[in-house]
């Protein structure tokens, strides 16, 4: 039997992991929730943000954490662009081309980062990058205590934003009736390009958390967005709720899982909920069934 002083910490770093991932995967879960698509540049985009959080921090001197407001805006009218210019004009309103539009930008944004960037790893040195917070049974990376509560505050926003707000009721009115929105006046193309934006826009904010404590490639979003889609079959697709929950027991999932399997298998775990949510419950914990 393991002892509190090994438990809780793989508690507490299962739920700080998880919250990242949580952010990642609300950005994927609100994009299928309003657009019904499933958005395989994700990962790529992910990727793209942390190398502009890289050079902001490298060229101009950005702490992560600081750049995070222009990341983010830069981020959100990409998505904005890409949804209104690209995707929904080539896709012809076929799901399909849509899926192959968006696997199309994960290539192309994957090789022009491994011909500018090449395919070297890369970080970052930080002051508080080996800071702790000393909770007498565990001791907590800094930066990983900040993503945690920065990740649970862009959780909430989101939530506030989508039930308090014009836009918010905009997106779910189109969400639930694309037609019937349309009919009272809503600019349904300009209700998809701002939730792709703001999807995207969450995948920043996680990509300037990660940096302080993680490295960046022209790969790094593929392991991330695999355990995002994982997030979102379990939480259920489209659920903003299920998106935060799943993380968190994702998260909690991958540090048991490298307890007790080891660092090299601690994903196991991850992959066997995925598997047997899609055989039992393919709605997901907080998905409506069809």
């Amino acid at each position: 039997m393991f002892s509190a002083f090994i438990l809780v910490p793989a508690i507490l770093n299962g739920l700080m992991t998880g919250a990242v991932y949580a952010l990642i995967a609300l950005g994927l879960t609100l994009i299928y929730g309003v657009l019904h698509i499933i958005n395989f540049a994700h990962g790529a985009l992910l990727m793209a943000a942390m190398f502009a959080a890289y050079f902001a921090h490298e060229l101009l001197g950005f702490d992560p954490y600081l750049a995070i407001l222009p990341v983010t805006a830069a981020f959100f009218a990409i998505g904005y662009l890409l949804q209104r210019f690209v995707i929904t004009p080539s896709s012809h309103g076929k799901d399909e081309n849509i899926l192959l539009v968006t696997l199309g930008i994960s290539i192309i944004l994957e090789n022009l980062a491994l011909a500018f960037f090449q395919a070297d790893t890369r970080t970052i040195d930080t002051p508080y990058a080996f800071e702790i917070v000393d909770l007498d049974i565990a001791f907590l990376p800094l930066p990983r205590v900040i993503a945690f509560f920065a990740a649970l505050g862009v959780a909430l926003a989101l939530f506030a934003i989508m039930r308090f707000t014009d836009l918010g009721r905009a997106i779910r009115a189109v969400a639930k009736e694309k037609r019937g929105a349309e009919l009272v006046g809503i600019d349904v193309k300009h209700i998809y390009a701002m939730t792709f934006g703001l999807g995207i826009a969450c995948v920043a904010i996680a990509a300037c958390l990660l940096l302080p404590n993680y490295y960046v490639n022209p790969q790094v979003g593929n392991a991330f967005v695999l355990v995002a889609f994982t997030i979102v079959v379990l939480g259920g697709m489209g659920s903003v709720t299920g998106a935060l929950i799943g993380g968190l027991i994702i998260g909690l999932v991958e540090s048991f899982g490298g307890l007790f399997l080891g660092e090299s298998l601690g994903q196991i775990g991850i992959f066997l909920i995925f598997i047997i949510m899609l055989l039992f419950r393919p709605s997901g914990l907080f998905g409506q069934r069809a």
